[in-house]
């Protein structure tokens, strides 16, 4: 099993996060011993590699790194998950700051970004990454903002992405004789549809939307949000922004989809959305490609689009992961880490970890890959899902508040959409939890 497929933000990391920020203070001091100050690519180094993977994963990472040794003889990389699942790897690098035992290369949420950053333990490969050879521009503009999530230094590389597109049952547009989603459609369009595409009679409806409160409710709201020209925080991410006239507008649109047309399902365990949708009782679902393996197993018929748009603006929402790179004050180490990081997540690498696991691929130039291309026939829509990725332009904020903003935000859109608020004393109240979140 894939433990590290983290398109939400889990709970479990407030206490992670927490802990970095207290570590990093105490142990502002403590780092590992020096090593060498002179690089010497032909001496013998140890690289440290925590994967946050398990399984059929965590054997292709291990392959992959006996080739760069074989390749590299002076360079050996001890590979582990690094914890029992990934949540509890933050928590894991927080303890190995203050001994100086934390790793050469780690992987990590995006959601940990910022905090790692603000460590004082992460390598900049900002000037590095901007080299021809390393085709930079080729990852989503997400997975780039996340890599740098100060705006000043770059911390690692991508490791996996991923974004979520519109999936539609096509066996329910059949039987309601409605045609097919577009990649032209508005949001209009897809309202128009959803009311049409809902039957009280066979408790059919034309969207699954998730009001558990958590990450799903919200990360789902943000496209909305960012298409109508709204942004989640002030510029100097202190202040939430959300409950601006364009958020208001969003939560708005979704407010009519859900009370007055009803055509909106209002899941209340972030799961059942999607078993309806593959057993026929829901038209349309905004997901990403992990859905796509339950289709295939339930024999669903389905499409894949991106996402409805805004006066031909069709961002969606990314939830990039990294490979994030630590400083041991050892310019070998450093040499290493950072070659061994880049030919990992260079394409030709990349087709036989990510897209061989069914992934979408970390570049734009893999899509035409014949390995992709093959796995794209096995998942109908995963080539949609990374084409989609062109849209993947904005990042969710990796600030540490944004744990309590995701939940003070996904608990006023599932007030609202379940009658119980209007959407703009929803959003002010939202706002006041999360700039209080973020002051903290």
């Amino acid at each position: 099993m894939f433990i590290s497929r983290s398109r939400h933000l889990r709970p479990a990391t407030t206490v992670a996060l927490a802990t970095v920020v207290a570590l990093t203070t105490l142990t502002a001091c403590s780092s590992s011993s020096p090593g060498v100050t002179t690089l010497d690519t032909s001496a013998d180094v140890t690289l440290t590699w925590w994967t946050g993977q398990a399984d059929q994963a965590q054997t292709i990472l291990e392959g992959l790194a006996d080739e760069f040794e074989a390749a590299h003889p002076n360079v050996t990389i001890k590979v582990s998950s690094g914890a029992p699942s990934t949540e509890d790897l933050l928590q894991k690098m927080s303890a190995s700051f203050a001994g100086g035992t934390y790793p050469d290369i780690s992987y990590a949420f995006g959601a940990w970004a910022s905090e790692l950053a603000h460590s004082g333990r992460t390598l900049d490969i900002t000037e590095k990454v901007v080299d021809p050879d390393v085709r930079w521009d080729e990852f989503s503009g997400a997975a780039r903002e996340t890599a740098r999530p100060t705006g000043e230094a770059t911390i690692g590389f991508p490791a996996v992405v991923d974004n979520i597109s519109l999936i539609y049952n096509t066996t329910v547009f059949d039987a309601a004789d409605v045609a097919y989603p577009t990649e032209d459609w508005t949001w209009e369009d897809f309202r128009t549809a959803a009311k049409a595409l809902t039957d009280p009679a066979t408790n059919t409806y034309g969207y699954g939307y998730s009001v558990s409160g958590s990450e799903e409710t919200t990360w789902q709201f943000w496209p909305h949000l960012w298409q109508n020209g709204g942004e989640i925080l002030s510029e100097d991410e202190t202040t939430a922004a959300f409950n601006s006239a364009a958020g208001v507008e969003a939560l708005t649109f979704l407010q009519r989809m859900a009370v007055d047309d009803a055509s909106v399902y209002l899941d209340q365990t972030d799961t059942k959305f999607t078993q309806l949708f593959a057993s026929d009782r829901i038209a349309m679902i905004t997901s990403g490609p992990w859905a796509l393996y339950d289709m295939g197993v339930a024999g669903t018929s389905y499409g894949v689009v991106q996402l409805p748009g805004t006066d031909g603006d069709h961002t969606t929402v990314s939830g990039p992961d990294l490979w994030v790179l630590f400083d041991h004050k050892d310019a070998n180490r450093e040499h290493w880490a950072y070659e061994f990081t880049k030919w990992l997540t260079d394409s030709a690498q990349d087709v036989r970890w990510n897209v061989a696991y069914g992934n979408l691929p970390l570049r734009a130039s893999e899509i035409d890959s014949p390995e992709f291309i093959a796995q794209a026939e096995a998942m109908p829509g995963l080539d949609v899902m990374a084409a989609n990725g062109a849209n993947a332009t904005r990042s969710r904020p990796t600030v540490s508040g944004y744990v309590n903003l995701s939940e003070a935000m996904g608990t006023a859109i599932s007030r609202v959409l379940q009658g119980q608020g209007d959407p703009q004393s929803a959003l002010d109240e939202a706002a006041d939890k999360a700039t209080a979140a973020l002051a903290d």
